[in-house]
């Protein structure tokens, strides 16, 4: 009997919901189950699609086992350290892998996608809680014995496929196991489901992998337009505003069109006028919040974006469902009564939120829906919903944050007159408001405190204190770190803020 001394190859995956992590690893196991390769197949479910991502772990024996040799004896856990492929369908579940040591120079083929999926911690952050996507892709990079990272999840849009065969095609590519892309693709073919665009999809990855490129995804804003009212906004952009505002600008004038309409885009470059002059940093930070804080989120929002063509597209990709099978989408909402209020004329407005106040139900009245939006009726309601567009302007949301906007604005240019650095973060204060309900009522509370207590009083005085820009930046990271504002009010105590803020 001969004695086999090799080692057996391991796979590890890492996919989130809907991606087809699991049809990923039958394929590999079908690959090598065809050509009498040993192998074994384990999988450990996530808590949810973005708070935990479901993994999947193979291990292959690499030639064929001579007659009578013992079988193999497999784990059915990777180990740190002992990851021989790590595929990973998004930038953060790489850096997951990276973080916990399966990911190392000696050993490991990363083959990942560069697009995000953003993580709950993210999204509930205060301020811009997004991890920094350069420096994780960077760190993939320097950490894997060799790394093929390119964005995935385009390439199966573009397809008209899920990521897994396009993740399938680049694991073919890699050349780092003993299937070879024919073995592969018989797998799919074998498994009869929707072959045609999986075999598309395993083309595209497969020609990005022998290509060798490894690359960050690109700006999805970077598209061409068709309005000739947005083109003459863009155009007013590139004659009236220095070059360092430039992309931001373009970014919040695409944005607030989409949002509202080319009139509201318009308004946004009226707003910045004020700053075309000046320090192009400035322009450009100010331009970057005065975007976001002009397109606040309301229920008008979030049915715009139930509704749109290209979701229902996408979430047919995901369930990878040919054109003639149907599927159904449910919408979840719960609207308050401030979310209510939002949209209300502004008289009738105050008086459903003083009732609510009143009476405790501000926090409390919520309204459960679910609305079927693959249905004539469903999608209907949804539909009517975002296209209040035209209502908006009316709303008592809207005046409110018109007003506090233009005020924001007024304090930063007054800022501006005296010093840059203060004008710099009194115009990075607008990262406390965000959302709506109570994430909003939270941050626009902090908000004014620092208004109120440092920077009003001081561009009242006759000059500036000169640690103002580190107080104020100090008492900003004291109210993203805790919303409730208990840390705010602590720091706001403290005698020299601007040490704190170098220390930490």
């Amino acid at each position: 009997m001969t004695t086999v001394t090799t080692r057996p190859l391991t796979i590890l995956i890492a996919a989130m919901g809907g991606e087809g992590g699991g049809v990923l690893m039958d394929w590999i196991v079908s690959a090598a189950n065809a050509k009498g390769l040993a192998v074994q197949a384990t999988s450990i479910p996530g808590v949810a699609q973005r708070t935990g991502a479901t993994t999947y772990y193979v291990e292959l024996w690499p030639e064929v086992l001579p007659d009578g040799s013992p079988s193999p004896i497999f784990s059915l856990n990777p180990s740190v350290g002992e990851v021989d492929v790590m595929i990973a369908t998004e930038l953060a579940e790489g850096g997951r892998a990276l973080e916990n040591g399966f990911i190392t120079n000696e050993r490991t083929t990363l083959i990942g996608s560069t697009h995000r999926v953003f993580l709950n911690v993210e999204k509930m952050a205060m301020g811009d809680g997004r991890l920094e996507e350069k420096k994780l892709f960077e760190a993939l990079k320097a950490c894997a014995k060799k790394a093929i990272l390119f964005d995935g999840a385009e390439l199966a849009q573009k397809n008209g496929t899920v990521i897994n065969s396009v993740m399938l095609g680049a694991l073919a590519g890699a050349d780092c196991l003993p299937l070879s892309a024919d073995d592969l693709t018989g797998a799919i073919k074998a498994e009869g489901k929707a072959v045609e665009p999986n075999l598309a999809g395993f083309a595209a990855g497969l020609d990005v992998a022998r290509t060798g490129t490894t690359e960050l995804k690109g700006d999805p804003a970077k598209r061409d337009l068709t309005s000739p009212a947005q083109q003459a906004l863009e155009g007013r952009v590139t004659t009236d505003f220095p070059s360092e505002a430039h992309d931001i600008l373009i970014h919040g004038v695409r944005r607030l069109s989409d949002y509202q309409n080319a009139a509201y885009a318009a308004t946004y470059l009226d707003r910045m006028a004020a700053f075309a002059g000046g320090n192009g940093q400035l322009c450009r930070e100010v331009a970057r919040h005065l975007a976001v804080r002009m397109s606040f989120e309301d229920i008008i929002r979030v049915a715009q974006a139930k509704v749109r063509s290209a979701r229902t597209t996408r979430i047919q990709g995901e369930l990878n469902a040919e054109s003639h099978e149907p599927f159904h989408v449910t919408e979840f909402f719960k609207p308050g009564v401030q979310e209510i209020a939002d949209i209300l004329p502004p008289s009738l407005a105050k008086s459903l939120l003083g009732w609510a106040e009143r009476t405790g139900r501000l926090n409390k009245l919520h309204w459960g829906m679910e609305v079927r939006t693959t249905t004539i009726f469903g999608f209907l309601k949804v539909r009517l919903l975002a296209g209040l567009r035209w209502w908006r302007p009316r709303s008592h949301r809207w005046a409110a944050e018109q007003a506090q906007i233009d005020a924001w604005l007024q304090t930063v240019k007054r800022a501006a007159d005296k010093d840059a650095g203060v004008a710099h973060e009194v115009a990075e204060l607008a990262r406390l408001i965000k959302g709506y309900g109570s994430t909003h009522r939270r941050g626009s509370r902090n908000y004014n405190t620092i208004m109120d207590t440092l920077v009003l009083p001081a561009l009242d005085g006759a000059a500036l204190p000169a640690d103002l820009a580190g107080r104020i930046a100090a008492a900003k990271q004291a109210a993203l770190a805790d919303p409730e504002g208990t840390a705010l009010g602590e720091a706001l105590k403290a005698p020299a803020l601007d040490q704190k803020l170098a220390a930490e």
